[in-house]
């Protein structure tokens, strides 16, 4: 009987303190930004979320649009921008509309860092799209 009670108030504790953080934004409530830039030197985009879902896509590369980017998610530094970061969540090499990113989020500042991945032989002008709650 005992065991139950403490499942029970932990299960209602636990919903309780989902329901006061704001719970998870379902996908079709999410906010869609739109980033863009040139590489070198490179972009980084901060960004605030609610807890959810993230996907980001690049949606624009120029001139060579065939080629990769280097793309590093990662919480914003102290300042709450991208001049430096408290850690990496997710890197990757992005090509034009393919998914680069699309994993859980929290509730968080946030930092969407673009580079050159190969070797340009030019700059390249990107828009990037990141859906989150």
């Amino acid at each position: 009987m005992r065991a139950r009670f403490a499942a029970a108030f932990a299960l209602a504790l636990a919903g309780a303190l989902t329901i006061a953080c704001g719970g998870i934004v379902s996908p079709s409530q999410n906010t869609v930004e739109t980033f863009s830039g040139t590489i070198p030197p490179g972009g980084a985009h901060p960004f605030s979320s609610k807890t959810g879902e993230i996907q980001v896509k690049l949606t624009a590369l120029a001139p060579v649009s065939s080629t990769f980017v280097g793309m590093v998610w990662a919480q914003a530094g102290s300042d709450g921008g991208c001049t430096s970061i408290n850690g990496v969540l997710f890197q990757t090499v992005a090509q034009l509309n393919v998914q680069a990113i699309s994993t859980q989020i929290i509730s968080g500042r946030y930092c969407l860092i673009l580079y050159d991945y190969i070797g340009f032989t030019a700059p390249e002008t990107y828009t990037v799209t990141v859906s989150h709650p």
